[in-house]
């Protein structure tokens, strides 16, 4: 039995959750990829694998070992890379972690230009607001945005987007224009729920900070997009996240000499182990097509 090809099997076994999806991805039979992971749990005398009708799972062994194989897998990889020359171009399968909404807007569109320099490499995108574990889903690189929660995170700060407040002409015909932060607190906010209900601005070495009051929360990006074109109120984005409705003055900034915190886009890999190429690269075009576009700033 090759090792590092029946890393390769159980690796793809864990992240399909079946035999005839890692299989498929291997180009072999169901029957196969079965015994090859039967030996594999022989030869290590442990059962990597639990078995549903439904769906394989890893146990903590099984966790363990996926993480280490992927690790192997990935430096045999790297190796193989450097041998053949970077001209060759990346190749494999490349898994990033990014938020749904600033994913669909800031790199979904710019990804024909990073796979036609790479016609071997294949991309999973994993979309979700929420902060999740990159080891048991296989990410090799994420994009976060703000304070990292896990300060030893190997991350690299790769733009800045500024933020406003922001509403649309409808409903500031409706409601009136505030023209001072306290002005907020007579408004109908729509709140992101992981930001909270107390905004901050800072003016000429002043701060104000006022408490906003909402019928409205919501956990995604998406939500705050959607309910602030439903003239459903104001709210508090970034810049990319209404870029063309701000240019089009469908949505309008407000109280825009007042500034609030910008936020960081980080590039975040595993911890405990080495950025691959392929990341890095990754890292590096979304920095490059980010300064382009110009609704963030370079790091």
């Amino acid at each position: 039995m090759d090792r590092l090809q029946a890393m390769a099997a159980f690796v793809r076994v864990v992240e399909t959750g079946s035999f005839s999806g890692a299989a498929k991805q291997l180009g072999v039979g169901q029957p196969a990829v079965s015994k090859t992971i039967a030996q594999l749990e022989a030869r290590l005398q442990v059962r990597l694998l639990l078995r549903s009708t439904h769906r394989l799972t890893p146990t903590e062994a099984g966790l363990r070992f996926y993480e280490r194989a992927r690790l192997a897998i990935q430096e045999a990889d790297e190796a193989e890379l450097q041998a053949r020359g970077a001209g060759r171009g990346l190749s494999g399968r490349l898994r990033v972690s990014a938020a749904t909404t600033f994913a669909r807007l800031m790199i979904v569109p710019h990804l024909p230009d990073f796979l036609a320099r790479h016609p071997e490499l294949e991309i999973d995108v994993v979309l979700d607001d929420r902060v999740i574990d990159f080891v048991s889903e296989g990410i090799d690189v994420g994009l976060r945005m703000g304070e990292l929660s896990d300060t030893g995170a190997v991350a690299r700060r790769i733009a800045t987007s500024g933020r406003s407040v922001v509403a649309t002409p409808a409903y500031l015909a409706r409601a009136g224009t505030p023209t001072v932060p306290a002005d907020l607190a007579a408004h109908e906010a729509v709140m992101y729920s992981q930001l909270g209900n107390a905004w901050t601005f800072r003016r000429d070495g002043t701060e104000a900070s006022v408490v906003v009051r909402g019928r409205l929360s919501v956990s995604a990006a998406e939500g705050i997009r959607a309910a602030v074109l439903a003239d459903m109120g104001l709210a508090v984005a970034s810049d990319w996240m209404f870029g063309p409705e701000l240019a089009s003055g469908a949505v309008r900034r407000v109280l825009a000499d007042w500034s609030l915190p910008p936020l960081d886009l980080w590039a975040v890999f595993p911890t405990g182990r080495l950025a691959s190429a392929k990341a890095r690269a990754f890292a590096e075009f979304v920095e490059e097509s980010l300064k382009r576009g110009g609704l963030m700033d370079s790091a």
